[in-house]
């Protein structure tokens, strides 16, 4: 289960500030959010948010990688996008004052910090720094949104699982020691990713690893071909 405490993690000593939308707040600002954030840890497979809820503040991932993804009328799911570290969840919802459009899902333990929607808005409406960072993640998010739709509309499946491996790689980096990408998906979320069937992209996985693109180390990926495996994502350097 997720659970509240009083671990204190400090806005102003944060290691990933300077990465965040929140990078340009002033010293009073940031002892507003300490003053009244709270700080929750999620366990792997819990949900932070859930798609329809309406939103009572904004998320500040701390530690940990989370899943975004909706459900369709047969209730499959699609993974619209990750998060990480420094990452803020839930703004988009909080601005335009709607529901959750999709479900935010650990995918190990997380430590987020909590802002609640009144303190969220002070400094809002206060701080051009934050309006301006916002504005460019929302752009941001809304480009990523339309490669993503273009790509299940025009891309065969083969180069989607392809670049899709890609994408991990980009998002959450390799390990020093082993080289693997640093998350660990069920070949039923690299499915959802790429927004195929599972038998599918186990089908095609076993197709780059046999081409020895790609290796499997336990539940993780490593990329062994990235010039090769960028040709059969149909993308360039």
């Amino acid at each position: 289960m997720s659970k509240k405490h009083a671990d204190y993690f400090s806005c102003k000593d944060c290691q990933y500030r300077s990465h965040s939308v929140f990078c340009g707040l002033k010293e009073n600002e940031l002892t507003l959010i300490d003053s009244h954030k709270g700080h929750i840890t999620f366990n792997k497979g819990e949900e932070i948010f859930v798609e329809g809820d309406r939103p009572h503040g904004i998320y500040c991932i701390h530690s940990g990688k989370i899943k975004l993804s909706k459900h369709g009328d047969s209730g499959k799911e699609q993974i619209v996008r990750f998060a990480k570290e420094s990452d803020v969840l839930g703004y988009r919802a909080l601005l335009g004052n709607e529901i959750y459009d999709c479900s935010a899902i650990a995918l190990e333990t997380v430590e987020i910090c909590f802002i609640p929607k009144k303190d969220f808005f002070q400094i809002f409406d206060n701080s051009p720094s934050l309006s301006l960072n916002l504005v460019k993640l929302l752009s941001s998010d809304l480009r990523n949104a339309e490669n993503k739709l273009t790509d299940i509309a025009q891309k065969p499946v083969r180069e989607r699982i392809a670049e899709n491996i890609l994408l991990l790689k980009e998002t959450f980096g390799e390990d020093e020691d082993s080289g693997c990408i640093k998350v660990i998906l069920s070949r039923e979320e690299i499915a959802n990713l790429a927004g195929t069937a599972t038998e599918t992209a186990i089908r095609l996985l076993s197709e780059l690893k046999n081409d020895e693109l790609i290796q499997f180390v336990g539940k993780k990926i490593k990329i062994l071909n990235s010039k090769e495996l960028l040709k059969r994502a149909n993308l360039y350097n």
